[in-house]
């Protein structure tokens, strides 16, 4: 009996025994399934985003004509016609306003008349001299006699010349009447009016030449070494997707007293008809040749056994370390060029508690 019991006390100690071996392994079951289902850790990223070593700078300027004339005619007189409008496309020769012709056609006709009779003055003197001459030969006249037909011949064929000159100033007066254009453009200011008395060489009509436009901006001093050695492209606000190259035409030798700028004109040799004179646009500079870096929070980066990284989150929530170049250190950002390919989400905060291991959901803000 005493050994009945004690076989059965034992076997009941050994029964407790299992159950409570199972209970703890159905608890590391548990443990285990538990840190399986965690989910994934939220984390804040930047983007990789390569550019110049030395940032752009960008100024707003305006596109203009590189020639713009202001015309005028060639002799006084009093408008009769004004034949264009400010915002209309010229072309060359084409006639923009005209002068009141009659004071012109008259001195063109005294002009004629004085021709004449400098002609016919011309023919008797010129006679005079023959017979001169001829008189001289036979003796009959003295050499006084004749220097004075020699020198009303040689002044009569001077009075005609210079009436034919006359003759030829008053058809170019005539002409001048007409104000034409010298060169396709658009009339950018009408000046004049019909009925005004206007001088010779008055600004009448200003017309903007097509053959060349410019972007003109104005450039802080520091930057003005930039402006002639750098790269420099030009957008429109109406057009931002759009680039045009530009070129250092010309810069102003002197700052302008009041905003201590340089006046920069950018000479646009692709600008096509979107390009309109008057629009607005950015000028973007950049230096000719220069290393692409990228800049990223100080606080992404990694730094453990002497090999800076960053951890590369991919588009399944997975982390990878990536060891980085870097270039140099900021207050704030980290400076790399190379390690990490453009557009790549690293994480920016929180990199000591991270795992290659781990799962990570990206978020915009980790408050909640």
């Amino acid at each position: 009996m005493f050994v009945r019991s004690i076989l059965s006390s034992y076997s009941k100690l050994l029964a407790g025994a299992s159950l409570a071996l199972m209970a703890v392994a159905l608890a590391g079951c548990n443990d285990t399934v538990a840190q399986k289902a965690e989910p994934p850790r939220p984390v804040l990223v930047a983007t990789a985003h390569y550019e110049a070593d030395t940032p752009e700078r960008s100024f707003v300027g305006t596109i203009k004509p590189r020639i713009e004339s202001d015309l005028g005619f060639r002799v006084a007189g009093k408008v009769a016609k004004r034949l264009v409008e400010v915002g209309q496309t010229v072309e060359e020769g084409q006639p923009l306003a005209t002068l009141d012709e009659v004071d012109l056609k008259l001195q063109a006709e005294q002009a004629v008349a004085e021709q004449t009779a400098a002609t016919g003055v011309l023919a008797q003197a010129a006679a005079a001299e023959q017979r001169a001459k001829d008189l001289k030969a036979k003796g009959w006249t003295t050499d006084a006699q004749m220097d004075s037909s020699r020198a009303a011949a040689d002044e009569a064929r001077a009075r005609l010349d210079r009436a034919v000159r006359s003759v030829e100033l008053t058809k170019n007066s005539l002409s001048y009447a007409t104000l034409n254009a010298d060169a396709r453009g658009v009339v950018t200011a009408t000046l004049i009016e019909p009925g005004q008395v206007v001088a010779a060489g008055q600004a009448s009509i200003r017309v903007a030449r097509f053959a060349e436009k410019e972007a003109v901006v104005a450039i802080p001093e520091t930057l003005v070494g930039r402006a002639k050695s750098g790269v420099a492209s030009v957008t429109l606000w109406s057009e931002p997707n759009k680039k045009y190259a530009a070129k250092l035409r010309e810069i102003a030798p002197a700052a302008d007293p009041a905003t201590r700028t340089y006046l920069a004109k950018f000479s646009l040799p692709e600008a096509d008809d979107k390009v309109a004179l008057g629009m607005t646009a950015t000028l973007t500079l950049s230096d000719a040749a220069t290393e692409r870096v990228a800049r990223l929070p100080l606080s992404a980066l990694f730094n453990e056994g002497g090999k800076p990284s960053f951890y590369v989150v991919d588009d399944n929530g997975a982390v990878a370390l990536k060891p980085v170049a870097v270039k140099s250190y900021e207050s704030n950002d980290v400076v790399i060029t190379s390690g990490v390919e453009e557009g790549a989400k690293i994480v920016a905060l929180g990199v000591q508690k991270l795992d290659p291991s781990m799962k990570v959901r990206i978020v915009s803000s980790l408050s909640f």
